[in-house]
């Protein structure tokens, strides 16, 4: 089944095209001090390496746009700079060479500030981000709409699109995250019947890894499935690196990228006679850095076991202490239980793609 994406305009952050027919970028921040340049180049570099393709870092303070400007050269990836309050940290961050920003123009301070953020952006030629969160509504929406409902969320994302278009910018990229799953969807469904730029997709506050993920999941496995989200970031309680291993997994669910191992594994039951917990999450381990597109299948019994193995690329239908090694579907040899996980990781290394 193909997924028939909305139509929206394509804007670029450095080298990563966001909109249109583009592939939707997965992207996540960094949690530490952005003073602490050491310290974020780490996760930076990690975050790199887990699949994340745009990176976003708070510059909440003076003291952090020479930080940034440092970060930005050694950054691998395109770096976004998140501003609140202060519309000189956006004109910083843009002159530090950020390649994109994300701001709330309803927080930052009134229209002429709001005006020179936006004519630096468009001369710069780098895109804005505009934000609004369910706390951050402005409040004479607030008390026409009855608090943050949906039609206030929507109603503050198109005031501020048209207060920056007013001002020359096109290149827009808009977010309205509920910590409402349900708002979530229901704000981003509506509007992406009134615009066409491109939508960055998520659930604000989502929770621990655990709730986070599967809110997430749920919230924008529903958008995506109708179209809408050109990028995304599942924001989590917790090491960023798993908000990027979470929102390729949500892309590679619905086939919207190919990127990486697709494991398929059992639930084990009653009927399992090895350890097949400790095997999965072993292959899983071993193979997440592998940027390989196949299907591998570690099943534990012999009911589905032989028959999902032989659909993956590769696969093993484990039984008492063993397993059967699969490759297209065609048995190749019986594997002793500590051979299971070197074998298959063996194989996947030596896949010949094409």
């Amino acid at each position: 089944m193909h997924i028939q994406r909305r139509n929206s305009r394509r804007v670029f952050a450095g080298s990563i095209a966001i909109g249109g027919d583009a592939p939707i970028p997965v992207q996540s921040m960094t949690s530490t001090r952005t003073e602490d340049v050491a310290a974020t180049m780490v996760q930076i570099d990690r975050l790199a390496q887990a699949g994340c393709q745009i990176i976003r870092v708070a510059v909440p303070h003076r003291t952090s746009v020479p930080a940034f400007a440092e970060i930005k050269k050694q950054c691998p990836l395109p770096l976004v700079a998140d501003i609140h309050f202060d519309y000189r940290l956006a004109l910083a961050a843009m002159d530090a060479g950020a390649d994109k920003i994300r701001i709330n123009p309803g927080n930052i301070g009134g229209r002429e500030k709001v005006q020179q953020v936006v004519k630096k952006a468009v001369d710069y030629k780098i895109p804005i981000r505009i934000g609004v969160n369910s706390g951050s509504v402005e409040k004479d929406i607030l008390q026409q709409e009855g608090g943050p409902t949906v039609q206030a969320l929507v109603r503050s994302a198109m005031r501020h699109v048209d207060l920056c278009r007013e001002f020359g910018a096109e290149d827009l990229v808009l977010s309205l995250k509920s910590s409402s799953v349900l708002q979530t969807i229901q704000a981003y469904e509506m509007i992406a019947t009134m615009t066409d730029l491109p939508l960055h997709i998520g659930v604000t506050e989502a929770g621990t890894v655990r709730a986070g993920t599967i809110k997430s999941a749920v919230a924008m496995g529903i958008l995506l499935h109708h179209g809408i989200g050109d990028t995304l970031r599942v924001s989590l309680t917790g090491d960023p690196v798993e908000e990027v291993t979470a929102g390729l997994q949500i892309l590679k669910s619905l086939n919207l990228i190919k990127q990486g191992i697709n494991l398929i594994s059992c639930p084990t039951c009653g009927r399992t006679e090895i350890d097949l917990v400790a095997i999965a999450n072993e292959v899983e381990n071993r193979l997440a850095g592998i940027d390989k597109s196949l299907t591998v299948a570690v099943m534990g019994c012999v009911v589905n076991g032989p028959g999902e193995a032989k659909e993956a690329d590769i696969g093993v239908a484990c039984g008492k202490n063993s397993g059967i090694l699969f490759k297209k579907g065609k048995i190749i040899r019986k594997l002793a239980a500590d051979e299971i996980v070197p074998t298959l990781v063996t194989e996947v290394q030596n896949w010949q793609e094409g």
